[in-house]
């Protein structure tokens, strides 16, 4: 059984979320660097970041599908009216001061 890497990022959280969907969907997964931001002094800051494998690589299609899919449905990142902060298209809530996030988040129209 040969396991593949489908998934990193430096935001723990979109790992954790990528894990999730793809656990629902019955494809069995791994995270790898789950505690190793403690290291980024001694690692360069990306070879800290958490990723995601599968156990097994024939699951590797299907799964970027998924995670597509997941990109192409979730919308726009936005900035947080309250403090400025880019926040990602899955986040409801500002994850640096917690404000929601409003329903108008077009950048052109403020």
């Amino acid at each position: 059984m040969s396991s593949r890497l489908i998934f990193t990022h430096e935001n723990r959280l979109l790992v954790e979320l990528a894990k999730s969907k793809l656990e629902v969907a019955g494809i069995p997964v791994f995270l790898r660097n789950e505690y190793a931001q403690g290291a980024t002094g001694e690692l360069a800051p990306h070879q800290a970041w958490p990723e995601l494998w599968l156990e097994r690589e024939r699951d590797y299609e299907r799964a970027q599908q998924l995670l597509r899919d997941n990109e192409d449905s979730s919308g726009a990142e936005w900035v947080c009216r309250g403090c400025g902060e880019q926040n990602g298209a899955a986040f409801d809530y500002c994850w640096n001061c917690g404000q929601p996030a409003t329903v108008s988040q077009d950048p052109d129209n403020g």
